[in-house]
């Protein structure tokens, strides 16, 4: 198996405010994408990391395959499975660069599972309340049985996921649903609470004392 990861960092992630998209703010110090990149740097199975970025964005890193990313993340997922192509890769991880917390462990559990699927990824059984909800009133509930909260990265066989992102006609909310739409089954393997996604203000404070724990690193 030769792995390489592909992190989606195009965005602008107005969310997340500042006078910089999110991946570009500071985080302890350095950018949180360099955070989400030496996480796959140091990781033994790794073989290759492809960057997808804004335009505007291009010169702002070195030491890694850079691609400029596509209009939606579809497409920027899109661009980087073409820079894979022909080189020997055979397995991918598509990670979402406003995770930099994500550990090794969870890293593992998902290579682990492609050695049985053709694709796997973390996420979190829901335990809390589920309402609907309209003009700040609660409309009704819903049941949680069964649902999880999908988090990154999500692997892959590289031939299995190109195709499926070729066949797919856009729209999805993640690579697990192109995946699926293309037949391709997705193992669970469990998620970390600490794999938070920053996009909101307060999510940086709480991704910065769960670096400084070093969790995961």
């Amino acid at each position: 198996m030769t792995l390489a990861v592909l992190i989606v960092a195009a965005g602008r992630g107005t969310r997340a405010g500042g006078p910089v998209p999110k991946q570009w703010q500071l985080l302890e110090g350095r950018s949180v994408l360099s955070h989400t990149v030496d996480v796959f740097k140091r990781h033994a199975l790794v073989h290759r990391i492809v960057l997808v970025l804004h335009a505007d964005d291009m010169d702002r890193v070195t030491g890694v395959t850079k691609v400029q990313g596509g209009a939606d993340r579809a497409a920027s997922v899109r661009h980087g499975l073409a820079a894979l192509q022909d080189s020997g890769i055979t397995r991918v991880l598509i990670h979402d660069v406003a995770r930099p917390c994500v550990s090794h462990d969870t890293i593992d559990a998902v290579i682990m599972a492609l050695e049985t699927h053709a694709g796997a990824a973390p996420a979190i059984p829901v335990t809390d309340a589920l309402w609907t909800g309209e003009n700040g009133l609660v409309t009704g509930t819903r049941d949680r049985t069964g649902l999880f909260r999908a988090q990154t990265p999500q692997g892959f066989h590289l031939d299995a996921i190109t195709n499926a992102h070729a066949a797919h006609a856009g729209g999805a909310a993640d690579d697990v649903e192109v995946a699926r739409a293309a037949g391709v089954d997705v193992a669970i393997v469990p998620g970390d609470e600490a794999n938070l996604k920053i996009t909101y203000p307060a999510d940086f404070n709480r991704a910065g004392r769960i670096l400084r724990t070093g969790h995961g690193h």
